[in-house]
C-alpha cells in the first residue's frame, strides 16, 4: 500500500505525462485518487496539470468537503465521487481532453466499433453520455449508466473520463482510448474502418480471462459494434474524396480559398 507522499507523487507524475501529451490546455483536465473510505486525494482548480506540486493537492471527503489543502479542489470533483460510489473496485480517476477522442466527442460519436483487439480486451468500447453542464450535477447525470459498465466514458462537447485501481492504470485507458479515436479517425480518412465480424468479437472478450483483465464493458448491446450489428449499407465515416470536398467548400465560404 502507497504513502499518501507516493500516491501526491503519482498524480504530479500523471499530470504532467497527460500536459506534455497534449491531452489538456491551460488549467484543463483533473485527476484524482481514492485514499481510504471517507477522503479523496484530488487536484487544485486553476492551475495546469503540468505544473503541480505534491503540496497542490487538496485532500475531500466523499461529500465533496475539502479537509486539507491550501488551494481549492478542482469544481468536477463531484464527477469523480460518483464514479467512486458506484465502482467500488475504482481507485483513481483521470479526466481530460485528448483532442481527437474529444474531437469524437463533439461530433457526437462513440468509440464503439470493433477495430483493434486490444481495445475491445480490455475496454470492450468507449461509449458516448451526453452533454451536461461542467462543475454542475447536469454533467454526471448522463453517465450514471454508464459508469457500472465501462471503464472509459467520452462525454460530449467536453472529453473523456477513465478509471482504474490505480491513477497510472486509469491514465494508460486514456492512452488507449486515444489511441483508438486517432486510428479510427485515420481508417475513416481512407475510406472506412473494417469493423470485426461478431465471430472474432466473442472470441477476444473470451480471451480476457487469459489476459488477466477484469473489464466490464463488453457483451452489452453496441459494445463493441460488429461488422454484422453496423448494418448492411450504413457507414458512418466519409470518403477521402467527400472529406475533401467538403474542406473545399468550407474554405470557399470563409473566403480562404
Amino acid at each position: 500500500m502507497k504513502t499518501e507522499r507516493e500516491l501526491r507523487q503519482d498524480i504530479v507524475d500523471v499530470g504532467r505525462l497527460i500536459y506534455q501529451k497534449g491531452w489538456v490546455a491551460a488549467n484543463d483536465g483533473n485527476i484524482s485518487v481514492r485514499l481510504d473510505a471517507e477522503r479523496v486525494l484530488c487536484t487544485p482548480t486553476g492551475v495546469s496539470k503540468g505544473m503541480m506540486a505534491p503540496d497542490d493537492l487538496i485532500v475531500c471527503d466523499m461529500q465533496g468537503n475539502k479537509l486539507q489543502g491550501r488551494k481549492e479542489r478542482t469544481s468536477e470533483i463531484a464527477m469523480h465521487l460518483t464514479v467512486y460510489n458506484l465502482r467500488p473496485d475504482v481507485r483513481a480517476v483521470v479526466h481530460a481532453h485528448p483532442p481527437v477522442a474529444t474531437g469524437f466527442a463533439a461530433a457526437g460519436r462513440a468509440l464503439n466499433e470493433a477495430l483493434l483487439p486490444e481495445v475491445i480486451i480490455g475496454l470492450g468500447c468507449v461509449p458516448l453520455a451526453s452533454y451536461g453542464l461542467p462543475g454542475t450535477p447536469a454533467l454526471t447525470e448522463p453517465m450514471l449508466p454508464l459508469i457500472p459498465k465501462y471503464d472509459a466514458i467520452l462525454m460530449a462537447n467536453h472529453g473523456a473520463v477513465c478509471y482504474g485501481e490505480d491513477v497510472y492504470k486509469a491514465f494508460f485507458k486514456m492512452e488507449t482510448v486515444e489511441h483508438y479515436a486517432r486510428i479510427a479517425f485515420v481508417a475513416e480518412l481512407l475510406g472506412g474502418a473494417k469493423v470485426l465480424p461478431k465471430t472474432e468479437v466473442e472470441k477476444l472478450l473470451e480471451s480476457r480471462t487469459r489476459y488477466g483483465v477484469r473489464a466490464r464493458a463488453g457483451g452489452e448491446p453496441g459494445c463493441p459494434v460488429s461488422a454484422e450489428e453496423l448494418g448492411a449499407g450504413e457507414r458512418l465515416w466519409v470518403t477521402r474524396e467527400e472529406l475533401i470536398s467538403l474542406v473545399s467548400e468550407a474554405l470557399r465560404a470563409t473566403g480562404i480559398a
